[in-house]
């Protein structure tokens, strides 16, 4: 096991270093200067020039590569062109707000997709088999920004049920630690924040994990129908095992590779594709912190954004991997 984590470790090294390289050109495709956007459009030629020798902008391309992964590996994100501050630090609480809503979408997703996808396999045919797969069809096919507006009109305008939008209640802030808010109410023991924290996590974390769901649980069923088919499953069978211990303690655990690539997928989707439902709850997340950067043109933010979410993305698949060895013992043969 501890041979296959290195071997997987070494090969995590030129997967990030392509990825460096590639967002750093793609971000210097965007046509613009950033000198020229820091000092405005009356600033004099004379003076784009001094601040582009001053940031490195005049040097060839590869020597502002290497000038930029030097200070990637010494823990440098850059300088923001709008507020002047490290990246390193600014970045942290909007990718925590991703994280938090990201893991909530998946705990929902992945409890009921697997769920109501083992109960379709178990019920092959039966009435909860046809309405899980009908609802699955649905909740793929749903567009992600209207079910978020349909949550806010029916569940926060009509009933009442849940905040329509944001991250905490203005009026009485979370005092930020770990800027994981559910976390920090926890460690401050503040129940009423922490109802509050989660009553504002309802919606989104909904909205964002449907597609999920859906997904998970029509591979998860798929894969059960599979496993259950199998010749050991039949010996299980002959021997008196009841239907519950055959599918939750035989079959389960070899059907879940598929179901944990999928799982990993979508949760490195969701990181980087949360700007809809970021945007429509006002959600202040690493998607509309790197699309506000986008306006306004602020280079370092727009890579080391990309960067930090192509990292996560890595190291989630990374983690699926060793999963797979600790499921299935051949895999790391």
């Amino acid at each position: 096991m501890l041979s296959y984590t290195m071997r997987r470790l070494l090969m995590l090294i030129p997967v990030l270093l392509g990825m460096t390289l590639i967002t750093f050109s793609i971000v210097h495709l965007i046509p613009g200067n950033p000198a020229q956007v820091i000092l405005g459009q009356s600033a004099t030629q004379a003076a784009i020039k001094e601040l582009e020798e001053s940031m490195g902008l005049n040097e060839p391309y590869f020597v502002q590569y290497f000038l930029y992964v030097k200070g990637l590996l010494q823990g440098d994100l850059g300088t923001s062109l709008k507020t002047k501050a490290a990246i390193a630090k600014e970045i942290w609480p909007y990718i925590a707000a991703t994280f938090e809503l990201t893991f909530f979408a998946m705990l929902f997703a992945v409890f009921v997709g697997v769920n109501a996808g083992i109960i379709s396999a178990w019920k092959q045919n039966s009435w909860f088999d046809f309405i899980a797969m009908f609802v699955a069809l649905i909740g793929v096919s749903i567009p992600v920004f209207w079910l978020a507006l349909m949550q806010q009109w029916v569940f926060a305008q009509e009933l009442g049920w849940f905040p329509a939008s944001g991250r905490q209640n203005s009026r009485d802030p979370v005092d930020a630690i770990t800027y994981f808010y559910v976390v920090d109410t926890i460690i401050k023991m503040d129940g009423a924040k922490l109802i509050s924290t989660l009553k504002h996590l309802v919606l989104p974390s909904i909205a964002l994990g449907t597609i999920p769901m859906a997904i998970i649980a029509r591979m998860t069923r798929s894969s059960m129908l599979e496993v259950m088919k199998s010749d050991y499953i039949r010996t299980v069978r002959a021997k008196g095992s009841g239907q519950f211990l055959i599918i939750y303690k035989h079959a389960l655990k070899n059907a879940l590779i598929p179901v944990l690539t999928v799982i990993g997928l979508q949760t490195g989707v969701l990181l980087g594709g949360a700007i809809l439902t970021e945007t429509i709850f006002s959600w202040p997340g690493v998607g509309r912190y790197i699309f506000e950067a986008i306006n306004y043109r602020d280079y370092p933010v727009i890579q080391s954004g990309i960067l930090v979410v192509a990292f996560i993305f890595v190291i989630i698949n990374l983690i699926v991997d060793l999963l797979y060895s600790y499921i299935d013992p051949r895999i790391k043969y």
